[in-house]
Order: C-alpha cells, then structure tokens, then sequence
C-alpha cells in the first residue's frame, strides 16, 4: 500500500511558477512509474506528466509542454512538479499517482495508476 501526500498548492498570478511535491510512503517508490494528474471544477481529468522510475524519461500533456517539468529523487521517495508560466487554465486540484507494478514505462493513461493522493489546490488569477 502507497500513500502520497501532495503539497505546494497556492494561489498565484498569471505568469507565476510555483514548485508542487509529492511525498510517498509504504512503498518502494523507486520502482514505479509516476505521474501528475489534474481536474478542474466541471471537466475531465487531465494528464500533467509522468516520469518512468530512473527519472530519466518524462512526457507530458500537451497544454503544459515547455512550461512543466516532472523531477524525483527516489532516495527521498518524492516527486516534484515545476509548474513555470501559468495561465488561469491551469487552476485545478492536483494529483500525483504511482503507476501499477507492471507498468514499465511513462503512461498518460489514468487507468495505468493504482494509488492516489488527495490532490492540492492550485489557483492561477488573471
């Protein structure tokens, strides 16, 4: 069993970066493909990125490509989101998830993910 706790949410202006982290527990997180999720009031969840257990493949959603940057430092079972630039459609809640131990390589699917933290508030004003 995974628990993540998710923090670094805040409200920011447009055009403002802000660092988002993830912290794992009960699990060996180095062995996982991980990822960031968000869903915004009324719409779908939506694909930030993911990252494959060495940290040294990435993907990311199209919306967030050259903005975003994915990190982790498995010695501390953490994962980061950089979120640089913001637009007021990036305000959403924020997940992060461990992907399913047979999932080997960055997935953009949600339904490759098992575990989920609750999510932390990201608010980007105009």
């Amino acid at each position: 069993q995974v628990q993540l706790v998710e923090s670094g949410g805040s409200l920011v202006h447009a055009g403002g970066s802000l660092r988002l982290s993830c912290a794992a527990s009960g699990g060996n997180f180095g062995t996982y493909v991980v990822g960031w999720f968000r869903q915004a009031p009324g719409k779908a969840r939506e694909f930030v990125a993911s990252i494959n257990s060495k940290g040294d493949a990435t993907s990311y959603g199209n919306s967030v490509k050259g903005r975003f940057t994915i990190s982790r430092d498995n010695a501390m079972n953490m994962l980061y989101l950089q979120m640089n630039a913001l637009k007021p459609e990036d305000t959403a809640l924020y997940s992060c998830a461990t992907a399913h131990y047979f999932v080997r390589w960055v997935s953009s699917s949600a339904s490759d993910y098992s575990y989920w933290g609750q999510g932390t508030q990201v608010t980007v004003s105009s």
